[in-house]
């Protein structure tokens, strides 16, 4: 009788967002191939992040698969306990961590080296749908404090790493779930006085407490004619490569800029910039609408689910993957400093792919359970 209910609960999985998951991976893989090719006379050899991204994805797979047979409903009970451990893992990275470009954020485990940060984001979001979803009306001051208190406590553990850009991701993430459950008339207009003043904020009291390469990313934003020669090159090289792909690219694999290295970090945080190289303005037109599509379907998931657990949860993984795709975009495209955040399923990282599809899990076992019971 188990048996019968799983596989009719399987047809009600959002096939739509599996169907448009499996075209980003494929994509992402492709074009990591392209960024890890190295020419040599007698053929084409790889820098290993190919091969581990093939790992990662099917561990990744495994996950989501895992994540879909789960009851999402028992997250509820498991919210504090995830929060707490994803707090001592980032309070263990100072002690026992790996440093690597100037920054302490992972912890080594052999076959893998785990980010807490990335952990923290998922403890944050189950937790804080947890205590929205407790909520029946707005959020007034007690409950908004009391929600944005827990998720500054990662956060500033986060930031001492130092990860600027995880820190912010984790604070929009909580942000937009908070908006999403809706607040009190006197609070949103403190929160839009808040949001005016924010650039002020962030240079008078933020920007003297950040590290001298941060600081210097957030000065060739603002004034890229004052910044150092260095400072530049990365944003730069990303421009000319998007910029040279034109309307329909240079062709996969075929790109200057990728080929001959100008693009550093390709296998990470720029890797569209080679994608838009090799495919142009057509194919980067294609993959946005591609990455819309993607978050389209996990919105109608939140919108679907029959409890409000259920639906903050999805509105924390949207929010999770919109604000990622955005600013990482945004970044490399010039039109945001560089914070070092990066794109799902595009980027090279074993957590972070992890954690995407198991977030996808999660989507789908609501979307799988949304007949089971009433609205709560």
């Amino acid at each position: 009788m188990t048996q019968m209910m799983d596989k009719k609960r399987i047809w009600h999985a959002n096939w739509s967002l599996i169907l448009f998951t499996l075209l980003l991976v494929g994509i992402g893989l492709a074009n990591l191939y392209s960024a890890c090719a190295i020419r040599l006379e007698d053929g084409i050899t790889f820098r290993p992040f190919y091969q581990r991204q093939l790992g990662f994805v099917g561990i990744g797979l495994g996950c989501m698969v895992l994540g879909m047979m789960f009851d999402y409903r028992k997250l509820e009970h498991l919210a504090l306990p995830l929060f707490i451990l994803s707090v001592i893992l980032l309070l263990l990275v100072p002690l026992i961590g790996r440093e690597a470009g100037g920054a302490q954020r992972w912890i080594p485990l052999g076959f893998i080296n785990l980010q807490p940060s990335e952990l923290a984001k998922i403890g944050v979001m189950i937790l804080g749908a947890k205590m929205l979803a407790a909520s029946r009306t707005s959020l007034g001051w007690k409950k908004f404090f009391t929600v944005l208190g827990m998720g500054l406590v990662p956060v500033v553990l986060v930031f001492a790493q130092p990860d600027l850009g995880t820190a912010i991701i984790i604070l929009m993430i909580l942000g937009g779930m908070i908006i999403f459950r809706g607040l009190k008339p006197p609070l949103v207009k403190v929160g839009i006085i808040f949001i005016l003043l924010s650039p002020l904020l962030i240079w008078q009291v933020i920007y003297p407490n950040l590290k001298p390469y941060q600081q210097q990313r957030i000065k060739s934003f603002v004034d890229p004619s004052a910044a150092s020669r260095d400072a530049m090159f990365q944003r730069n090289q990303a421009l000319i490569a998007i910029g040279s792909g034109q309307g329909w690219g240079k062709g996969w694999m075929d790109g200057p800029q990728n080929n001959l290295h100008f693009i550093r970090e390709k296998h990470t945080d720029y890797a569209i910039a080679v994608f838009g190289e090799e495919r142009g303005f057509a194919g980067s037109v294609a993959l946005v609408t591609l990455f819309c599509l993607f978050l389209y379907s996990i919105h109608a998931t939140a919108r679907e689910a029959k409890d409000r657990f259920g639906s903050m949860l999805c509105v924390g993984v949207f929010f999770y993957f919109f604000w990622q795709i955005l600013i990482n975009i945004g970044m490399v495209a010039g039109m945001m400093p560089v914070v070092g955040v990066p794109l799902p399923f595009f980027s090279h990282g074993g957590t972070a792919m992890v954690v995407n599809f198991s977030l996808l899990g999660i989507v789908l076992s609501v979307s799988m359970r949304r007949f089971v019971f009433k609205s709560a």
